[in-house]
């Protein structure tokens, strides 16, 4: 994988978690497949779906299966179900090394942060367990703010807490929901192939 980095001087960096700096997102969509069955879906979970939704917060997430598919569900409930399945699986994690490279080539010369849609103890465990959390002071999620991706909030709250402009900001991101928050917060953004084909 090669990353397609703009030109520009860039004052701070902001990283996608799943999808950008560990390969979760054939594990989450493992996890969200097996928590919409147990909410009642019949058959299995359209990647292609799940794929498009990449970044938004897990409860949003849920409500657009549910209604893409016609059901009735407990939000909540299948949120923490499907956070249960994902943790599970928390040792099949994979950084994505590219990413992760340059994110080390910037330790201690840029400031730092992720802002991912998955809520903040699973964020910060996988970071943990990636051994990557040194390298993020600061991580944004969606109880940080008022809209989650697509909205620019994240982005723009990681923006100030690391004292950069947002159009002084790098994006490094995977999926729709992000490149759209990027644009929104008037930032660059990287994109980082998460699915494998």
């Amino acid at each position: 994988m090669k990353l397609d980095i703009p030109p520009g001087d860039f004052a701070g960096y902001i990283f996608d978690c799943d999808g950008t700096l560990v390969d979760t997102m054939p594990l989450h969509y493992r996890a969200w497949d097996k928590a919409m069955q147990a909410a009642g879906l019949k058959g299995t979970l359209s990647e292609e779906l799940f794929y498009s939704l990449g970044g938004m917060p897990t409860r949003k997430v849920a409500a657009v299966f549910a209604k893409h598919y016609g059901l009735t569900i407990d939000v909540d409930w299948v949120f923490h179900h499907k956070e249960e399945y994902f943790l599970e699986m928390q040792a099949e994690m994979k950084v994505i090394k590219p990413v992760v490279d340059f994110a080390k080539k910037l330790h201690g010369a840029k400031p730092m942060s992720v802002a991912s849609g998955g809520p903040k103890p699973v964020v910060k465990k996988t970071l943990e367990l990636m051994h990557l959390a040194d390298l993020f002071p600061v991580v944004v999620t969606p109880e940080d703010v008022a809209h989650g991706k697509p909205a620019p909030d994240m982005f723009l709250l990681a923006a100030q807490k690391m004292g950069v402009p947002p159009e002084k900001c790098l994006v490094f991101e995977d999926a729709g929901p992000g490149f759209e928050a990027a644009i929104a917060a008037g930032m660059q953004f990287v994109r980082v192939p998460s699915r494998t084909t």
